[in-house]
């Protein structure tokens, strides 16, 4: 489902079940004392990450947590994952082609209570109400919280560094289902080229909402 909002070069994986998956014992070591819902969303995301692996001709290769949760990938690699209720995935792409990747999935419904006024800015919560206004959409704070963590996702590689909920503003445009996050902080210098915002796209589908941001690499004259 996710490949719909991706670009050509790179490669999407994606499950709504939970099918047998062996780990590497560097990862078995990683989960060996997590719930059994842990256990499933850990396997099933990598399970998803090897599968797109292989359709990059890469060899399966253990994916392990860094520091802050970010995965590890191999040489030569770039990617993020993601699991909600329901919703596992793991989108690769070949460093020559992509700098960075962040997706998100999340459930299409409220945000628990006291969650929006955590991560929404004054002006993105202005922006949610005129949303609601005017489109019978999905739940637009729910959606709010995944663009977020899309850009997060898409941040660290860049940078190792943390990005707050306040550290950037989103608008999301309901047409085109497309997003833009603009950084309220300095952002990395990537091939020269300074950046200042994340763009990415967004799709309601199954009771899910994704997001999916891929930042390309500089072509080469």
């Amino acid at each position: 489902m996710i490949e719909a909002i991706l670009p050509p070069d790179v490669v999407a994986v994606d499950l709504f079940d939970d099918p047998p998956a062996d780990l590497f014992p560097e990862e078995e070591a990683v989960i060996s004392r997590a719930v059994d819902k842990r256990r499933r969303e850990f396997a099933t995301a990598r399970l998803c990450a090897r599968r797109a692996m292989a359709a990059l001709g890469v060899p399966p290769a253990p994916v392990l947590p860094g520091p802050r949760g970010e995965p590890g990938w191999p040489d030569g690699v770039v990617g993020s994952m993601t699991h909600c209720d329901g919703y596992r995935a793991a989108v690769l792409g070949r460093s020559a082609q992509v700098t960075s990747i962040g997706i998100d999935a999340e459930p299409d419904g409220p945000l628990p209570p006291g969650v929006l006024g955590e991560v929404a800015l004054p002006e993105e919560l202005a922006h949610l109400r005129a949303l609601a206004a005017q489109d019978d959409g999905p739940s637009f704070e729910r959606l709010l919280f995944c663009v977020k963590e899309s850009v997060y996702k898409a941040w660290f590689p860049l940078t190792g560094r943390w990005l707050g909920f306040e550290e950037a503003v989103v608008e999301i445009d309901p047409a085109r289902e497309t997003f833009e996050a603009r950084l309220l902080v300095p952002g990395p210098v990537v091939d020269g080229t300074k950046i200042t915002s994340f763009t990415g796209r967004w799709l309601a589908r199954q009771g899910l909402l994704i997001t999916a941001i891929v930042v390309p690499a500089r072509r080469q004259s």
